[in-house]
């Protein structure tokens, strides 16, 4: 396995960072980019590989792959429209480790011949994917390595939920390859929506390019734990816990909570909901569930987060209304993701968080005023404190 590849197979959710100074859909990017400064810079960040445009109808060429190979050792991956086997060929001379085989603008015949050349040069191929067609044609060449673009290329409008689909399908068809979320990833709930639903890595680059700071942009992205307010009732709590930067919105609908909410609140796109239920559930418009099993009339102690169904992360929480001196060192002892919950507040969290590690951090009653009832100054502590 070549070092594009390996390195996004790696543990954990992968970003590859990508240098793009235009976009035909949305025009001037950052027209000053440079590629050296940017590649150095996303490897400091956290990128597992970088991305580089080298069509001039983004504003990129083959220089700026060379200025970014002498900047980071980091995989690189050419992206273009590469229809020829001398396409590839100029792209290693350049630096590049992978290079970008678009099924929307090659056949079968051509991509199988790109990716014979491709491996002839010991370089990788992403091979891009718009929709369902395109995922099964990406599935019968047997690429190592798949993307799908949550961007239509001829409308430029972004479906992710429609990309999300298919990277849960790609991930349940083809467990061993890699797969790649392709655009529409603004905000950190929405990378951790694409990890869950399967996929190895994200590709970021509009947001990237028109942040203030690239590096630190990446680096919000990627950084752990997810934040998650819980227990919400009303839509003022919501909107404070929003602009407080929660990643997560919890809402109780199990029956026998006095924080239940009478349905899953809307909450904008840059966030995750998440329907909390004891036992039984029920149809939501929810991203997650939370599921308690039910015991003595009250939920049991810890819960499982389902994405469609399949268990995505374990939820360590306290008894049900007692303490565990044991409650840190039992959640540090949990494999695979966690969200941490139980007692939660401004005043403890980060040393939840050195403690634990967790993937998400969950708190409820100790932001509340009265069941149901947020503080608005305790959830931005506890958010604030959390990052």
């Amino acid at each position: 396995m070549s070092g594009f590849r390996a390195a996004l197979a790696a543990p954990g959710l992968a970003a590859i960072a990508e240098v793009k100074r235009r976009s035909p859909s949305a025009g001037d990017l950052r027209p000053d980019a440079d590629p050296a400064r940017l590649a150095a810079q996303f490897a400091r960040a956290g990128a597992t590989a970088v991305s580089v445009l080298v069509d001039e109808r983004f504003g990129g060429s083959l220089d700026d792959l060379r200025a970014a190979r002498a900047a980071t050792t980091l995989p690189l991956l050419g992206k273009g429209f590469f229809r020829e086997e001398e396409d590839l060929r100029r792209l290693k001379e350049a630096g590049a480790d992978a290079a970008l085989i678009l099924l929307g603008d090659v056949d079968d015949e051509r991509a199988q011949a790109l990716l014979v050349r491709a491996a002839e040069l010991d370089l990788d191929a992403l091979v891009e994917a718009h929709d369902a067609e395109e995922l099964e044609r990406a599935l019968a060449l047997d690429a190592p390595v798949i993307g799908i673009n949550a961007r239509d290329l001829t409308t430029f409008e972004i479906d992710r939920a429609a990309q999300l689909r298919l990277v849960a399908r790609a991930r349940l068809r083809a467990p061993e390859r890699v797969v790649i979320a392709e655009s529409g990833v603004q905000t950190r709930a929405q990378g951790a929506l694409a990890e869950l639903s399967g996929a190895d890595a994200i590709l970021v680059g509009s947001a990237l390019m028109r942040a203030p700071d690239p590096p630190a942009k990446l680096e919000e992205l990627l950084s752990r734990p997810l934040v998650k307010v819980c227990g919400l009732t009303r839509e003022k709590d919501v909107a404070v816990a929003v602009d407080a930067g929660a990643d997560l919105l919890g809402f109780i609908l199990a029956r026998e909570s006095p924080r239940r909410a009478p349905e899953v609140l809307p909450v904008p796109e840059t966030v995750l909901s998440v329907a909390v239920f004891v036992t039984d559930t029920e149809d939501t418009p929810a991203d997650l569930i939370q599921l308690y099993e039910r015991e003595n009339g009250h939920r049991g102690r810890d819960a499982t987060l389902l994405r469609d169904g399949a268990e995505v992360a374990r939820v360590v929480d306290l008894p049900w209304q007692a303490g565990d001196p044991l409650h840190f060192q039992r959640a540090a002892a949990t494999e695979g993701r966690v969200m941490l919950a139980g007692g939660l507040a401004a005043d403890n969290v980060r040393e939840a968080i050195a403690a634990v590690h967790p993937w998400a951090v969950d708190a409820s009653s100790r932001l509340e005023v009265e069941p149901g009832v947020k503080d608005h100054e305790r959830i931005r502590a506890y958010v604030a404190a959390a990052r």
